[in-house]
């Protein structure tokens, strides 16, 4: 038996600074272009100060020099303000304020804005839920190659959440983000294939899907996987694979589930010889130790 859900991840793109300040110190002609009202120099120097590069770290100093630069229409500086405001960060929390940043950011092409006004739609936070809203914002930044949004907008044709249900088109989503590395997307593709929706069923390509993303340390595409090594689904039947999988799930997940993987890891157990068992026990600390380095 194997998991046969999508992972859901509808969240604001958190990055980090795009660019430090140059040196120990701050620039002095930064701070005098920044000062004569230069916007990408006041959006500079407001980034010094949130990370205390070159100068001592001061959130409210750089929420204030990322107002002097949204206030002429810097995304950027829109956009860094906005995380500000909904944090309570440097500034009193205002989520509608919040908002009317990210929404400026986002009509300038910004596609961290994008996706983080999608989030907030996604989940009503800070505004009336909205899913067609989430969806044109996520589609207008998946367009620009961000991941998460080709990932939480194939969720929403997957679940017709905004859009007309769409597999297909949710199975296209989730391989683009799949082919930059998203495993999320890794696995919710791997489900595709492996139930026959959207996409022809392929159980060899669902064990690829399941890999890469079991490689990176998801639970259920571990848990999968080891079904898949248990059964002989797209993949030679391998016991000692089986339980390897199946052991890092268990390892890793909780509640309800990681009784489900411990069960079925169990099982696989009892059906190895002892030296095999040792070897697939040996190989999941090793997985586990390189992990925690």
């Amino acid at each position: 038996m194997r998991i046969r859900r999508c992972l859901l991840v509808a969240g604001m793109l958190i990055l980090p600074i795009l660019v430090e300040a140059q040196g120990t110190r701050l620039d002095p002609a930064l701070l005098k272009k920044a000062n004569e009202g230069d916007a990408r120099a006041q959006f500079l120097v407001g980034q010094a100060y949130a990370s205390g590069k070159g100068v001592r770290q001061d959130d409210a100093q750089a929420a204030q020099w990322y107002q002097k630069a949204s206030d002429q229409g810097f995304a950027d500086a829109e956009f860094e303000l906005a995380r500000m405001l909904l944090a309570g960060r440097g500034v009193e929390q205002n989520d509608s304020r919040a908002v009317l940043l990210l929404g400026r950011a986002a009509k300038q092409g910004l596609a961290r804005a994008q996706l983080a006004l999608a989030g907030l739609y996604d989940r009503g936070e800070g505004v009336k839920q909205d899913y067609a809203q989430a969806a044109g914002l996520y589609r207008d930044a998946a367009l620009q190659g961000v991941a998460e949004a080709q990932l939480n907008l194939g969720i929403m044709y997957e679940n017709g959440q905004g859009v007309p249900q769409d597999y297909s088109q949710a199975a296209d989503l989730y391989r683009r983000a799949a082919e930059q590395g998203n495993a999320t997307a890794q696995f919710n593709l791997g489900l595709l294939y492996d139930n026959g929706t959207g996409v022809d069923k392929d159980y060899a390509q669902a064990a690829q899907c399941y890999r890469k993303a079991a490689e990176q340390g998801v639970p259920r595409a571990q848990f999968n996987l080891g079904a898949m090594y248990a059964q002989g689904d797209g993949v030679p039947r391998d016991l000692v694979e089986a339980y390897f999988w199946l052991d890092l799930a268990a390892s890793t997940w909780s509640g309800a589930h990681q009784q489900e993987a411990a069960a079925a890891r169990d099982k696989v157990a009892a059906r190895l010889s002892l030296t095999d068992l040792m070897t697939a026990k040996q190989r999941v600390k090793d997985w586990l130790d390189e992990r925690r380095k």
